[in-house]
């Protein structure tokens, strides 16, 4: 098959790779379409230990059911794979799970390649309305999702519902929209780039300042730099709650006695539960995340260009979806 391969700091190179073989229990696919997620870009900048050359990255994926039974069916595709027996699993905690495994880290290839394999629990069945390529934003959203679920049941009921999303790329975005088909009215994104700023206001019909200065009582970094989580210690209302999703660094800037004093709740929140990502499907389906139509769809032999492009910030749109046949 043919794949994009990550062979080293900023270098990705189209080539051929060895078919994937499924284990018991699992299913062929053919990836018809793949997202480019922030984790894939720490990864080409070589800032992800766990995603070391050379690899296929990649893990937002959609796709059709090859051979067997389900021959055909299309699916998208939840890439945490875990062991169903653990404390954390029969809890409904499957992202905690000690021995927790994702596509695109080893020792699992990605899908930045024409076919995958994934065990048949990890599918979820796309209805014929719904484009592949809208069906493999499923996974980002489901980041937000399960953010957005922890942030409102660690809120206290008395506090006015309001939400700020540090971040306009895709999981800053699908935040606001999680929130808002959560029952949240007031949501506003805090984006510095011009250029994304007037496509999500245009494009995605949001709230997007380029400062934050209204506290909130939902606060979402989906950045997650030391100075975003100092910007989220600063805005969060007194008695809110700060959910933490982003992973840009690990240098500090929670204001710890300002979180004490006035006893803000710090969540973070990692990748979704197998319930959560079920759920964020049956929204997307039925039309509950909006229209979806904020990607930009490339050939995956224009992958490395599109790594670039995200790279250097010349591409406003909030997710770059890649199609392995184009």
């Amino acid at each position: 098959m043919k794949a994009l391969v990550y062979d080293g700091v900023e270098t990705l190179n189209f080539r051929d790779m060895p078919d994937p073989v499924p284990n018991t229990g699992e299913h062929l696919i053919k990836v018809e379409a793949v997202g480019i997620c922030g984790s894939d870009m720490h990864a080409y900048l070589g800032h992800d230990d766990r995603r070391p050359a050379p690899l296929i990255l990649g893990h937002e994926a959609a796709g059709t059911i090859v051979g067997g039974s389900l021959d055909g069916r299309r699916v998208t595709v939840n890439p945490l794979v875990t062991c169903g027996t653990c404390t954390y699993c029969t809890g409904g905690r499957e992202n905690l799970c000690p021995t927790r495994q994702i596509i695109s880290m080893q020792p699992r290839e990605g899908a930045f390649a024409q076919f995958i394999t994934m065990p048949d629990s990890n599918l979820v069945t796309v209805p014929d309305h719904v484009s592949l390529e809208k069906a493999a934003l499923a996974e980002p959203l489901a980041v937000s999702w399960h953010a957005a679920r922890l942030a409102l049941e660690a809120l206290h009921p008395s506090m006015e519902r309001s939400a700020l999303v540090i971040g306009g790329g895709a999981i800053g975005l699908a935040a606001a929209l999680a929130l808002t088909a959560m029952g949240v009215q007031q949501v506003e994104i805090v984006e510095p780039n011009e250029n994304r700023r007037t496509y999500l206001e245009d494009k995605c019909g949001q709230k997007v300042v380029s400062e934050a200065t209204a506290p909130a009582s939902i606060v979402v970094d989906a950045v997650g730099f030391s100075a975003t989580r100092a910007l989220a210690s600063e805005r969060v209302a007194p008695g809110g709650v700060i959910a933490h999703v982003g992973l840009g660094d690990n240098a500090g800037g929670v204001d710890v006695r300002r979180l004490t004093l006035q006893e803000i709740t710090f969540v973070g929140t990692y990748t979704y539960t197998a319930q959560d990502f079920r759920d964020t499907c049956a929204a997307l389906f039925d039309g509950r995340l909006g229209a979806l139509n904020w990607i930009d769809v490339r050939s995956l032999t224009k992958g490395a260009g599109a790594f670039a492009d995200i790279r250097a910030g010349r591409t406003p749109v909030p997710k770059i979806v890649l199609d392995p046949w184009a």
